[in-house]
């Protein structure tokens, strides 16, 4: 397995590579992309208190097929198309949609059973999916709907008091399963080969205790038996051999389609940057780069496809070359597996988490353990023994292979495990938390997890990892949808005061960032305790919005309260708000 070779130190060495990259003259897609993703950003009025911003702010980052800036992807500059499924009679807001948005509308080629029976290659033109009920995008480029993304929001929609919008995107992601194929990463036609990480039950679970604790236990009741049906369904998506992590009886990651993501058209460098990256770094021992002409011909068009990815089909394979250097089919692979998990990119599996393929997460068997328990509790509920005592036994056995695999007792943590190389891992990562949240974890392996905090926890909260390593889903960054699975998996297991503090911390750095300009963003630096990012490769942008980060906000505002916890000032680095933010 894979083990760092960098420090923990706060400068990376990533960063002095990406400082001597050669600057484009032409204006990029990404300079496009970046433009478009900041009209579709929530603004703040001055003065304006952070729980207003927020509270407005679900109504702005919502999108409806009757809205015209629903249709725009920052990511692609491309002529709008929304498409609908095959089989279903046009809604009556698409004719207004295709007349007052100057919106292309047309059909998917045919009816999709299952997750990667289309692939985006036969569309000729990128574009929306179709979803009938209102739903709420993360904010700037990522103007869809998102798999994982909607779980955070949910959350905080609910928090909110906006049950009915939650139920409405939970019931998008039915229309998705029913005609799609599955949960999808996004609904745009580039995502048709890949979900993410599954937290349809627990969004669920969330919508029917909202929906019963507001007096409605009747509906709510009513509306479980479609649930369940849907949830069943999303489950057996990740129990498909290509989700097989080997004979582990675990699941892993794995995106159906080949070579480099169309997505990553606004960021056009991304590719050749890995390629720089491995090509200064040759003791740095991967299988990650192949060689071919920079300029091939027909013949070698033909052998890159099979060693690397088309440049024939693919506008971004084409330009994934450096010095007669592509990457291989392999780290493709891993690519691909690396964004269905959303944590894109990290260095966990191996440089820019090209062996993500190859591994079985923590963090994706605790949520599909935790989906396993939640659909035994909607059997029960709708009296099914016999079925609750079937997912009963799946998270049971479950359980054991986390034990057996990814449980380290020594380290008293949870690690990933390498099923092809035969390795536990030795990455230290925040994802350790989730067999807390998802009830996996024993009091034993809670309290030396617990123990652990120390290696992740900074000024504005927790990082993602011990390790600089210049991408941002390592140090020095801190996310929202980590730290709140982070905090609520303390809180499950018995330890209230670390969960408030690290909340505590995480709430001040985000509400004084935003005294400073006036946003919520997508990730922040929780060693400054600022949005500042410096980010050598990957998405270089932070993001205003911020779905998730709106919703943490206010779930870690819900726990201190209701903790019965003392607050304590919390002491964090204080931004200088004559430095601009991070764009």
């Amino acid at each position: 397995m894979y083990k760092p070779f960098f420090s923990r130190r706060l400068v990376s060495d990533a960063f002095v590579w990406a400082a001597t990259l050669t600057l484009c003259s032409a204006v990029s897609l990404a300079q496009t992309g970046a433009a478009a993703s900041h009209q579709l950003s929530p603004k703040a009025e001055q003065g304006q208190p952070i729980e207003a911003y927020i509270h407005a702010a679900w109504d702005e980052l919502s999108r409806s097929m009757d809205d015209c800036k629903s249709v725009a992807d920052p990511k692609l500059a491309t002529v709008p198309i929304l498409y609908l499924p095959k089989d279903v009679a046009e809604p009556l807001e698409i004719a207004a949609l295709e007349k007052s948005c100057k919106v292309k509308v047309d059909r998917l080629p045919r009816r999709i059973e299952q997750l990667g029976e289309v692939r985006p290659s036969e569309i000729a033109h990128s574009g929306l999916l179709y979803l009938p009920n209102k739903y709420v995008v993360p904010g700037g480029r990522f103007n869809e709907m998102y798999g994982w993304d909607s779980y955070f929001i949910i959350l905080g929609l609910i928090q909110d008091g906006r049950d009915e919008l939650a139920k409405g995107m939970v019931e998008n992601f039915f229309y998705e399963i029913e005609h799609y194929g599955g949960i999808l990463n996004a609904n745009r036609t580039y995502y048709f080969t890949r979900s993410q990480p599954p937290f349809l039950s627990s969004m669920i679970r969330a919508v029917y205790d909202a929906e019963s604790s507001a007096g409605h236990k009747d509906r709510a009741a009513a509306w479980l038996p479609r649930a369940y049906g849907y949830a069943s369904r999303d489950h057996a998506l990740w129990l498909s051999d290509f989700h097989k992590a080997g004979d582990t009886g675990l699941a892993r990651y794995f995106d159906l389609g080949e070579g480099p993501v169309e997505e990553m058209a606004d960021d056009s460098t991304y590719y050749p940057d890995v390629i720089r990256w491995l090509l200064g770094h040759p003791e740095v021992k991967t299988d990650f780069l192949v060689n071919g002409p920079d300029n091939p011909d027909a013949a070698a068009q033909v052998e890159l496809a099979k060693t690397s990815c088309d440049p024939h089909i693919s506008y971004v394979c084409a330009h994934a070359h450096v010095d007669g250097h592509w990457l291989s089919h392999d780290f493709y692979e891993g690519d691909r597996a690396m964004r269905e998990s959303g944590f894109d990119p990290a260095f966990r599996y191996g440089p820019f988490s090209g062996w993500t393929h190859h591994n079985a997460p923590s963090g994706l068997n605790s949520l599909l353990y935790k989906y396993e328990r939640d659909l035994a509790w909607m059997a029960e509920q709708l009296g099914k023994p016999g079925e609750a005592k079937h997912w009963n036994q799946l998270a049971d056995r479950r359980r054991a292979a986390i034990n057996k695999y990814l449980w380290n007792p020594q380290r008293g943590m949870y690690y990933d495990y390498d099923f092809v190389a035969g390795k536990q891992s030795t990455y230290d990562y925040l994802t350790t938390f989730y067999p807390l949240w998802a009830g996996a974890a024993d009091l034993q392996q809670a309290t030396a997890v617990e123990a652990n905090l120390k290696v992740f926890e900074r000024a504005g909260g927790a990082a993602m990892s011990p390790y600089e390593t210049g991408v941002q889903w390592d140090l020095p960054y801190g996310w929202a949808p980590v730290t709140w699975l982070t905090v609520e998996g303390l809180t499950k297991s018995g330890d209230t005061k670390d969960a408030v503090r690290i909340s505590e911390k995480f709430r001040e750095m985000v509400k004084q960032n935003y005294a400073c300009d006036l946003s919520i963003r997508e990730k922040y630096n929780v060693i400054t305790a600022s949005t500042e990012v410096n980010v050598a490769s990957g998405y270089k942008m932070n993001v205003i919005g911020f779905g998730w980060t709106n919703a943490a906000y206010l779930k870690m505002g819900a726990l201190i309260k209701n903790s019965g916890e003392p607050v304590q000032p919390v002491e964090i680095p204080r931004r200088d708000c004559t430095m601009p933010a991070s764009q």
